[in-house]
């Protein structure tokens, strides 16, 4: 009978202790001025409002209840930024406290508990291995060593072009969703300019101006030619292949714009919003339009925090130059060599532009374009 009161008693006892622990948690949350939230159900918290885009539905959201905003995706709290100046204070101000990648099962099984340079975790880890990355393959000098690889397969692109704009009728030169971003950049690249067919012809006759002697476009002379880096900067800006910026995870309790954000927060900075803020880039901040860049200074290296396609700070994407200086000789060839068309009716241009569902925002229908002889 003692043996049993005992019992009792113990299991009263902790059950008033995990009570208490719980009300005292809940009393110092409420305490906290966290930023605004919507409302969520329990167990899957704010998951049930995302869509299959998510930068988009983050964006929606955004627009209710403002540039910063607190969601829970299940149990983990994660902070949402859709502004250029939040997006500040996490990427310089709180660089380094914000440095940290979530942890996942997911990338525990496909990346080893994140060994790679974008999901490794802050550390003396990742930073030995970014240092090894960036002095063999991704430094300035590295990536212009590369430079003939480049031409001979971008050579080896357009003869397979060539061949099919010489076919009768012509065959359509597909420009498919594949698993990188330079892919991805292309063909949303390629979409706004035949869209914009003033757009294309004032490309097209820079580039054939700028490069009249030879068939190819060297990458030195792509780098030169103002409005196409004007309209690689703006395919950029308004369609951006990671929309969301890779997450990261604050390692200390951080005051931001007023608001407290506890230590293990997620954060995810909305890139796409960011650049289609009607507050910094005017109300045509929708529009497909290069000649804004062609008086401004702005670039997408990391700096101006309202354009930031490959992240800022600490955890930039280290592969921003080797990008770089792919699509724009990439670009610059296939329109110097070929006039292009596309074959879709007016009604379906819209139907056209639906986006897949992934990371690397692609096409959810491949663009098919016509490509002839220029």
């Amino acid at each position: 009978m003692e043996i049993i009161i005992s019992i009792t008693l113990c299991l009263t006892t902790l059950l008033a202790l995990l009570l208490l622990k719980s009300i005292l948690k809940r009393t110092t949350t409420t305490k906290l001025n966290l930023p605004p939230s919507p409302w969520r159900l329990p167990v899957i918290g704010n998951l049930h409002q995302l869509s299959l885009n998510t930068h988009r539905s983050l964006r929606s959201l955004s627009l209710q209840y403002g540039p910063l905003m607190l969601l829970h995706f299940g149990r983990t709290p994660v902070l949402i930024v859709s502004s250029a100046d939040v997006a500040h204070d996490i990427l310089k101000t709180y660089d380094v406290i914000c440095a940290n990648r979530p942890k996942t099962k997911v990338i525990d099984k496909i990346l080893k508990g994140g060994r790679d340079v974008a999901f490794a975790p802050y550390g003396e880890y990742w930073r030995q291995i970014k240092s090894i990355s960036i002095q063999n393959l991704l430094s300035n000098k590295m990536v212009r060593s590369y430079e003939k690889i480049r031409e001979e397969e971008i050579k080896l692109m357009i003869e397979k072009m060539e061949k099919a704009s010489c076919s009768s009728p012509p065959s359509p030169d597909m420009f498919l969703a594949g698993t990188a971003t330079t892919l991805s950049f292309l063909a949303w690249a390629m979409t706004e300019l035949m869209r914009h067919p003033k757009a294309m012809k004032k490309l097209q006759e820079e580039i054939r101006s700028s490069s009249p002697q030879d068939l190819f476009v060297t990458e030195k002379e792509a780098e030169k030619m103002n409005y196409l880096q004007a309209v690689i900067k703006e395919a950029l800006r308004l369609r951006p292949p990671a929309p969301l910026l890779v997450p990261r995870v604050l390692s200390e309790d951080v005051t931001l714009k007023g608001y407290n954000i506890p230590a293990g927060t997620q954060v995810i900075i909305n890139a796409w919003a960011i650049q289609r803020d009607t507050t910094t880039w005017g109300i045509d901040a929708e529009e497909f339009r290069p000649e804004r860049h062609l008086d401004s200074n702005l670039d997408f290296q990391g700096q101006d925090f309202k354009f930031i396609p490959f992240g800022s700070g600490k955890r930039i994407c280290p592969g921003i130059g080797f990008t770089s200086a792919l699509i724009g000789v990439t670009l610059a060839n296939i329109l110097k060599r070929f006039n292009w068309r596309m074959d879709v009716e007016p009604q379906r241009v819209q139907h056209d532009l639906t986006e897949a569902t992934g990371l690397v925002i692609f096409r959810k229908f491949p663009l098919i374009a016509t490509p002839s002889p220029a």
